[in-house]
């Protein structure tokens, strides 16, 4: 190629520094800078450039406040401003991001006109689309018409390419085109005719050897993947091309491979949304959102050094523990700790909307004063996060100078500014001088001497023979647009892959089965490859490792150093369940933190019945002769009121909808169970005594009194009727009923359960015989703290329905215990 660029130069007469030799992309221009120096070392280089490249250099240029950009954190507040214009200002949120991507698109093709050229275009464009009308379709063709206005209408960097100073200046253009058509360099071709030279590059390499590798699933795709890279290095042929064609699977790979040493260079880069920079700056963002969850302000705690970590974890317990979801309600409960006044002086100047130009230095000081800042400017990609969002001095104050960034927004629309803008832009980490593995798309082999290829993701979904096009546009609008058709990526896949299947040695791996379990062909590229008989299968790469089974021994713990009591009902039905859990769990003290952004479930709504029929009865205590709907009423709002203002509208929905019913028939019921002679007597009464050696602690859902006078202790169950019933029938296996009675001190009393389950008629279950029952547990508990005080093991049974759910089950190891 480069013998041919110095023959064309002689035959057209031109001063190699006085032409330009145009490349598909920037990583071939170091590269043949180097080549010619090396082959022609006492001539004149060419500038070998980009279409990009060569604009930069030719003249600097400055977008103006309506132009299409390419910087899509500028264009979607562009593109805010002409929906506004339009008449779309109501749809503004949902219609900016189709159209700054449509823009996007058209741009390219715009840019590669001269200016005096682009009107007709944009005309020839608005012809090609449906007309605008009031129909579904009706936002749709509006959004395309303004896309081709906004793009027809802006001056862009490279139509300097077009002016006749840089014709002056040019000798000869040599383009060297890449896989894909670019209508740039094809309208060059055209303006500099006389001194424009097309060299396509002409390639004679024979096939390499291709090993086809058939694997499970996504993690055995990518572990293959990297043994083969690794394995290639091993033999000393670097550089490694590794292809990235799905950036989950690439990651992981790039993963793998520095765990290992490898030397990447990652030239596709990934989303800057997905740093540790730009996650930090979120959840600045989120957690002062005016309705922000207790988990994002612990997030932000948890990444801004400006918190004191211990008071964050005290903090965090304490609402984990009375599970307050929204953060509203938890400064509600802890504003008097220093530590929400802090949250809460950092989190009160976001609050009012402000335009753009104001937003950003509120975001840069909150960003300072918790720390995050400085943090940001020592790290690359957190500089990148800065630069992207224009938070530096310099950007600042070209923001100022934008009419688009004077639209005042809310805290909500500017989040989701930031959220977008992060979104579109690319972070590439610095690399080595001398990679070992180059990271690349597949369509930027040309020109590149690679002495392996990986190529992971060669599946069906992932690496098609014709690539779906991208944007709304039809095929008939596509060639109207001169934007890239089906066929023309289908050609551009091909021809990539040609040059893949050329390099020395090529590893191509694909899965059998997608992340839901559904099976997936190769594609069909490689099935070519398998029909011809041009690829054998490759070999496993990884090396197995024999390791020797060693199981756990069941752990029995002793108890006699720890505290035993007080025992509540739950406590000793845990004991007997599993002595290992009880020690894990009540001895020791250990437990889950309970998750913060839960919905209502079945408990919630358990405790929610608990407080209103507690309101209810104490109210009716009061004023009995009160209309008892009208209380009941009063009762179930206080106690949706106690839920907190963390409660979503609609959430309680479900439960609410059940109430009146279970209401009615509650009613209902109470009226017999007075009319047999029962008289409400105390609600939750909490209870902590002595009796014997053992002290007793709980809550009574209810005690009445009955007719003979006896004391009738009453528990609560939502639960389905059939359970209820077979809590009866279980005779001395239940606990709960006799240890109440125990609590209650009282001579003779009787306890039942009060079934109100959602879709039955409320109904009391008394349990026979409970004093028999209560000495036989009184004697049974005795007996079970004693053995523990004398030093009986606690061990773990690993039986019965408990450990399905059990929060120790990962201590106690029972998947790991010798069978």
């Amino acid at each position: 190629m480069l013998a041919r660029i110095d023959a064309e130069l002689r035959q057209l007469a031109a001063h190699p520094a006085r032409s330009v030799v145009l490349l598909p992309y920037a990583q071939l221009m170091p590269l043949a800078a180097r080549l010619w120096a090396a082959q022609f070392p006492d001539a004149f280089a060419p500038r070998f450039e980009t279409t990009r490249n060569w604009a930069t250099r030719a003249g600097w240029f400055t977008p103006g406040p309506h132009d299409l950009s390419f910087d899509h954190g500028r264009d979607l507040l562009t593109a805010a401003a002409l929906l506004e214009g339009a008449g779309l200002a109501a749809q503004r949120a949902l219609l900016a991001g189709p159209l700054v991507e449509q823009a996007t698109q058209l741009g390219q093709i715009a840019a590669s006109l001269p200016p005096a050229l682009r009107p007709d275009w944009a005309e020839q464009a608005r012809g090609a689309l449906p007309p605008v009308g009031d129909g579904p379709l009706a936002l749709e063709a509006a959004v395309g018409r303004i896309a081709i206005a906004w793009a027809g209408g802006s001056d862009y960097a490279t139509d300097v390419l077009f002016a006749p100073r840089v014709a002056d200046a040019l000798d000869a253009l040599l383009i060297v085109p890449g896989l894909l058509p670019d209508p740039l360099t094809e309208t060059l071709a055209e303006h500099y005719f006389e001194k424009a030279v097309l060299l396509h590059p002409e390639s004679d390499a024979a096939l390499g050897h291709i090993a086809l590798h058939t694997c499970a699933d996504a993690e055995d795709e990518a572990e293959r993947a990297a043994a083969c890279v690794l394995r290639q290095i091993e033999v000393g042929r670097v550089p490694v091309a590794l292809i990235a064609g799905d950036r989950l699977l690439t990651r992981r790979i790039n993963a793998l491979l520095i765990e290992r040493g490898a030397q990447l260079r990652d030239e596709t880069g990934w989303k800057l949304s997905t740093t540790h920079a730009a996650a930090q700056l979120m959840a600045a963002l989120h957690a002062c959102a005016p309705r922000a969850s207790t988990d994002e302000v612990l997030d932000w705690l948890k990444l801004a050094p400006a918190f004191d970590a211990r008071q964050q974890r005290a903090l965090e317990r304490r609402l984990r523990r009375d599970a307050v979801r929204g953060w509203p309600q938890a400064a509600l409960l802890t504003g008097d700790q220093p530590l929400t006044q802090h949250i809460e002086s950092l989190r009160a100047p976001m609050i009012a909307a402000r335009s753009l130009v104001d937003w950003l230095p509120a975001l840069r000081t909150l960003l300072q004063r918790c720390g995050l800042w400085p943090l940001l400017a020592a790290d690359v990609a957190g500089n990148a996060v800065i630069d992207a969002l224009g938070l530096s001095d310099e950007a600042l104050a070209d923001w100022r100078d934008w009419p688009a960034a004077q639209r005042r927004m809310g805290l909500a629309e500017f989040t989701r500014w930031v959220g977008e803008a992060l979104e579109a832009a690319s972070f590439r980490p610095p690399h080595p001088a001398a990679a070992q593995v180059v990271v690349l798309p597949l369509t930027q082999l040309l020109g590149r001497p690679f002495a392996a290829l990986v190529l992971p993701g060669a599946d069906e979904q992932r690496l098609p023979a014709a690539p779906e096009p991208p944007g709304p546009w039809s095929a008939a609008q596509r060639q109207a647009l001169h934007l890239p058709t089906r066929e023309d990526l289908r050609d551009a896949q091909a021809a990539a892959w040609a040059l893949a299947l050329r390099v020395p040695q090529v590893d191509v791996l694909w899965r059998n089965t997608d992340d839901s379990g559904e099976p997936l062909l190769p594609s069909p590229l490689v099935q070519a490859l398998q029909l011809q008989e041009l690829a054998a299968l490759g070999a496993e790469g990884r090396e197995a490792r024999f390791i020797q089974i060693r199981p756990t021994e069941r752990p029995q713990p002793r108890g006699d150093a720890l505290p035993t009591q007080p025992l509540s009902a739950s406590g000793y039905e845990m004991l007997r369940a599993c002595p290992y859990r009880f020690f894990a769990l009540r001895q020791l003290g250990l437990a889950e933190e309970g998750e913060l952004d839960v919905d209502i479930d079945k408990r919630d709504w358990g405790n929610w019945l608990h407080d209103t029929l507690r309101g209810f009865h104490e109210a009716l205590r009061v004023a009995p002769d009160a209309d008892r709907l009208t209380l009941i009423d009063a009762a179930a709002e206080a106690a949706t009121e106690a839920l907190g203002p963390g409660l979503e509208p609609g959430e309680f929905m479900p439960f609410a909808v059940a109430w009146p019913t279970l209401r009615d028939a509650y009613l209902q019921w109470l009226a017999k169970h007075e009319a047999g002679g029962a008289q409400f007597k105390l609600a939750e009464e909490s209870i902590d005594t002595q009796r014997g050696p053992l002290r007793l602690k709980g809550q009574i859902d209810r005690i009445d009194e009955v007719t003979d006078g006896a004391t009738l202790l009453i528990d609560y169950k939502t639960e389905p009727l059939a359970r209820t019933r077979d809590r009866i029938k279980a005779g001395n296996e239940d606990t709960q009923l006799p240890f109440y009675a125990l609590l209650s001190g009282a001579d003779a009393p009787r306890a039942a359960y009060l079934n109100l389950a959602e879709r039955e008629v409320p109904s009391l279950h008394e349990l026979p015989e409970l004093p028999m029952l209560a000495a036989q547990l009184y004697e049974g508990m005795a007996y079970d703290l004693a053995r523990i005080a004398a030093g009986e093991p606690l061990p773990a049974l690993g039986e019965g329905s408990v450990c399905g759910w059990c929060d120790a089950r990962g201590l106690c190891r029972k998947d790991f215990w010798k069978t």
